[in-house]
């Protein structure tokens, strides 16, 4: 499978534990269950590391431009922005 078919799963994963991470957070504080955030979380962190490491192995071999992996990586920290990050910068072919 190709890097950027890997790049572009991993942004969708990523974009949606993010989510599933919105939805526990209120769960582990307004409902005092913790359990979910903590399972959530760390998905969510092992993906979020996964996605900005194949930022760098898509990226580089591909030689994109700079501004492609700050916004790569800053779309990792707002939600949704992986969503339109693949949109924007992966649904092109190359």
């Amino acid at each position: 499978m190709k890097s950027k078919t890997w790049l572009k799963r991993l942004a969708i994963a990523e974009g949606i534990s993010y989510l599933c991470f919105g939805i526990t957070v209120p769960v582990k504080y307004l409902l005092h269950i913790p359990e979910p955030n903590f399972f959530v979380g760390m998905i969510h962190g092992i993906l979020f590391i996964a996605y900005c490491v194949w930022v760098l192995i898509y990226g580089v071999p591909s030689r994109q431009s700079a501004a492609f992996f700050v916004i790569a990586w800053l779309m990792a920290l707002v939600p949704l922005g992986t969503f339109w990050f693949d949109k924007k910068y992966l649904n092109h072919s190359k």
